[in-house]
């Protein structure tokens, strides 16, 4: 008989644990009052007539109660109940208190590497991390089903953000930022009206985002191209306030080029406004808004000529880079940047080359822009280009009732991840067992997902106005619920993956680089696919297959696999398990096989997908970094670089800082020796601070990064 535990777990019947259970209660009545070995062997051999196959724990207990009740025991019968409800009570009890003590004391160095763009020390960043492990214990000990919670801390899976879902806020959006400029918005019962200028709009759409961060628990994105008709209403404006005064006074030739440097400098103001807004505002969150801006121009676009000047400025601002406390110029961690490759500006004698080469030049000085190629999205997405959400997943085409596909104003639901190495480091080269544990895992994936789904099931437009109500996702009416936009694909909802490369190397012995490697690796990602869409034809909800949920998540699952299973060559002996489908860094592959071979992953993850590579500091060969570009644009649908880059505050100096004869970090620019006036940024992570020293080795520097 197997016995059913609250996790959900099956282990076979062993009346020893009945035995002691009555036993522990016994101790604590009279001797009358005991139960008897023979009535003890009763209710056991009582237990094992029913011949069932399958018993849930709770109902034995029930048994036991009922039948030390029939015994006449009545004390130890309430003796049980007690013990028995004390043990559901230490099962949920509260696990809050040194870890918010921890933070307060800054001694939680978990909460403190947990997000490098949230500064810890700051009270408004406690008072979200205070609220957060709140709702991550009552997420775990009450919203969750035990089973869920349970498969959560063995690394089983991931379920993403419990520090938020208490509440009925979703992951990540892409902003209808075109309707709620052109057709007006309203923020803290305040209308806020269309835009008469581009300077006014820049403003509005800092405002904008700056409200949804403060609502939603992940990444926003913002498509620049619905500025550009603003730009426009500038150029209007300037020529006829110019017209009114000097027509007729001074040439059209002068006319014109007061005009354009008047635009010019509106350009400018209008660009920084969205740069330095984003990056002075704090939510409620505690931490400037985490968006992406999408640099996207399209041939017919009446507005293409703005556009790319918008571009043009956005990336050049970028180049320069923002002032930090020191009054050095600093690489900004927001806005992301995502540009986009076309046949008229992928490096081939196109007339928008210039805005690439522009782009070519921020990557190699100031990590971003982040690129995806037209030509490939295309091909995997029914023709279509569009943003991904703020947390780099992508939505699935979605046409409304007039047969238009629409992206902007949409949504991720939630996500959970699934610890592929862990299946099969259990499964030890057993491909059947590694199927059937893989079939099981994710079923318990989507118990999961859907608590996602239910938990915003019901909720009414009034839970967060901006984005309900009015406009960033819909235009609801008060009290209305939002369960219509739950369903039928219109919103996404993700699973995540971490570690088709151990995976890989466990289940065949090799990379996913090697035929026999690839056709496996190949082989789990189809079923990854498969099982997604499976799940979206029975419950009409968008489920997703997410390749990038989060980086840190890598070290989390090898860390808790290494303390379960010990050490494993490649596998949990390196520290970290590989993102998604991603070639271990270690392989030796040169940048351009690395993605080529990446693309076809990325065709199946169409969810989330991002590749990257890691380059040195290429400010002094941007021709090498072009061609990469041109590669990626043939080649994979969205790719990154990963770079390294020093920063001395006390001269500016921008590049890699040289340990120098006597072992020693030093700015070669000022001679600067002081690591603390140093700062390092790591594109994989987005870390912006100090290095530190190791604790007992004073000349080995370590960087206080998730990714080394």
């Amino acid at each position: 008989m197997k016995v059913i535990k609250r996790d959900g777990r099956a282990v076979d019947f062993d009346r020893e644990k009945i035995k002691t259970a009555i036993s522990k209660a016994n101790k604590e009545v009279k001797t009358k009052e005991r139960a008897t070995k023979e009535e003890m062997y009763e209710i056991i051999h009582y237990i094992e007539e029913l011949d069932k196959k399958r018993i849930l724990v709770e109902d034995i207990q029930d048994i036991i109660e009922q039948k030390l009740m029939e015994f006449q025991k009545y004390e130890l019968s309430k003796k049980y109940i007690v013990y028995r409800y004390t043990r559901a009570l230490v099962r949920k009890q509260n696990t809050t208190d040194e870890s918010i003590l921890g933070l307060i004391r800054n001694e939680n160095k978990e909460l403190a590497e947990e997000n490098s763009n949230k500064n810890t020390m700051l009270a408004s960043t406690q008072r979200d991390y205070i609220a957060g492990e709140v709702s991550r214990d009552l997420t775990k000990r009450m919203l969750l089903p035990e089973k869920i919670s349970k498969a959560h801390e063995e690394g089983i899976l991931h379920f993403h953000d419990a520090d938020y879902f208490i509440q009925p806020i979703f992951n990540c959006c892409l902003i209808n930022i075109g309707d709620m400029l052109d057709n007006g918005t309203v923020m803290n019962g305040k209308m806020i009206e269309s835009p008469k200028s581009f300077q006014v709009a820049c403003t509005v759409v800092t405002q904008i985002i700056a409200a949804v961060a403060s609502n939603q628990y992940g990444g926003q994105s913002v498509d620049l191209k619905h500025l550009g008709k603003y730009l426009r209403k500038s150029y209007n404006k300037f020529k006829a306030e110019i017209e009114r005064k000097y027509k007729g006074k001074i040439k059209n030739s002068i006319i014109e080029d007061l005009v354009q440097e008047r635009l010019k400098s509106e350009l400018k103001a209008g660009v920084q406004t969205i740069q330095y807004q984003i990056n002075t505002l704090m939510t409620t969150n505690g931490q400037s808004p985490f968006v992406t801006l999408f640099l996207h121009l399209e041939e017919g676009d009446p507005y293409i000529k703005e556009n790319a000047m918008i571009i043009e400025e956005v990336l050049r601002q970028r180049y320069e880079g923002i002032k930090n406390e020191a009054g050095v110029y600093i690489t900004p961690a927001f806005p992301k940047l995502v540009y986009v490759l076309d046949e008229f500006n992928s490096l081939k004698g196109g007339k928008y080359d210039y805005l690439t080469r522009l782009a070519v030049k921020c990557s190699a000085k100031r990590m971003y822009p982040d690129y995806i190629s037209a030509k490939k999205m295309r091909e995997n997405y029914e023709g279509n280009v569009f943003s991904p959400m703020g947390c780099r997943s992508f939505l699935s085409p979605w046409k409304d009732e007039n047969g238009n596909y629409k992206f902007e104003g949409r949504f991720n639901q939630g996500v959970v991840s699934i610890n592929l190495p862990q299946i099969a480091i259990i499964a030890d080269g057993d491909e059947e067992k590694f199927w059937k544990l893989l079939e099981e895992r994710l079923e318990l994936c989507k118990e999961a997902l859907m608590c996602r789904h239910y938990a915003l099931l019901g909720t009414t437009s009034d839970i967060s106005p901006i984005h309900w109500q009015y406009g960033a996702i819909a235009r609801l009416k008060k009290g209305e619920k939002i369960d219509k936009l739950l369903y039928g694909g219109y919103s996404s909802i993700s699973l995540g993956y971490i570690g088709i490369y151990e995976t890989t190397k466990l289940m065949t012995g090799e990379s996913q680089t090697t035929e026999k490697g690839h056709e496996f690796a190949l082989k789990v990602m189809n079923k990854l696919k498969a099982t997604v869409d499976k799940w979206k034809e029975e419950t009409n909800i968008g489920f997703a297959l997410y390749g990038t949920p989060a980086e840190s998540l890598c070290y989390r699952f090898a860390r808790v696999d290494k303390e379960r299973f010990g050490t494993i060559k490649d596998v949990t002996d390196k520290g970290y398990y590989t993102n998604s489908y991603h070639v271990d860094v270690r392989e030796k592959i040169d940048a351009f096989k690395k993605l080529e071979f990446e693309s076809e992953f990325q065709k199946i993850s169409t969810g989330g997908c991002i590749s990257y590579v890691e380059i040195p500091n290429m400010n002094k060969n941007i021709d090498a970094l072009e061609t990469v570009v041109k590669f990626i644009y043939d080649n994979i649908q969205y790719a990154e670089f990963n770079t390294k880059s020093d920063y001395c505050h006390i001269c500016g100096f921008d590049g890699e800082i040289i340990i120098n004869k006597d072992n020693e970090w030093e700015c070669p620019n000022c001679g600067n020796k002081d690591h603390k006036k140093m700062t390092v940024v790591r594109r994989t992570c987005g870390y912006l601070g100090e290095n530190f020293w190791n604790v007992g080795k004073t000349k080995e520097i370590k960087q206080r990064v998730l990714h080394l």
